[in-house]
C-alpha cells in the first residue's frame, strides 16, 4: 500500500526559537506569501507561508528546544540539510539576498547544461536551494 495523497504540495515545518529573522528572511527578502498565523492548543505558533503549493511553517514552541541543528549544509549532517525551491530570476534572487546581508554558501553555479543553482542561509543557518532551469 501507498499513502494517497490528498492534497498538491507539502507543508515544511522549520522549528525556530526567533521567528522574527526567519519570517524577515522568508517573507521579505524571499518574497514568500504570507498565508496565516496560527497558535496551536499546546501553546506551539506556526507562521505560514506559500512556496506555490507548498507551505512552509516557521514553529516556535513555548517550550525551549534542547538542541540546534548541526551547521554546514548539505556535508554538515545527516537528514534533512536543505530544501529547493524552483525559480525564473536567480541572478536577482541571489543580488537581493546579498544586499540583504544572507550568507550564500553556494554561489550561483551551473550544475547541468540550462540549469543554476544557488544556496542561500536563513538566519538559522538551514540552507534553501534556489534552482533555474
Amino acid at each position: 500500500m501507498s499513502v494517497d495523497i490528498a492534497q498538491d504540495g507539502i507543508e515544511l515545518g522549520i522549528v525556530t526559537r526567533d521567528a522574527g529573522p526567519m519570517l524577515e528572511f522568508y517573507r521579505d527578502i524571499l518574497g514568500l506569501e504570507f498565508e496565516r498565523e496560527v497558535t496551536m492548543a499546546n501553546g506551539v505558533h506556526q507562521t505560514r507561508l506559500k512556496c506555490g503549493p507548498n507551505i512552509i511553517k516557521l514553529i516556535v514552541s513555548p517550550k525551549e528546544p534542547k538542541v540546534d541543528a548541526p551547521p554546514g549544509g548539505v556535508v554538515g549532517a545527516t537528514g534533512y540539510r536543505y530544501w529547493t525551491i524552483a525559480i525564473n530570476n536567480l541572478d536577482e534572487a541571489i543580488a537581493t539576498c546579498e544586499a540583504a546581508g544572507c550568507r550564500i554558501p553556494v554561489p550561483i553555479t551551473a550544475i547541468h547544461e540550462g540549469i543554476r543553482i544557488s544556496m542561500v542561509e536563513d538566519p538559522d543557518g538551514n540552507w534553501v536551494n534556489l534552482i533555474q532551469r
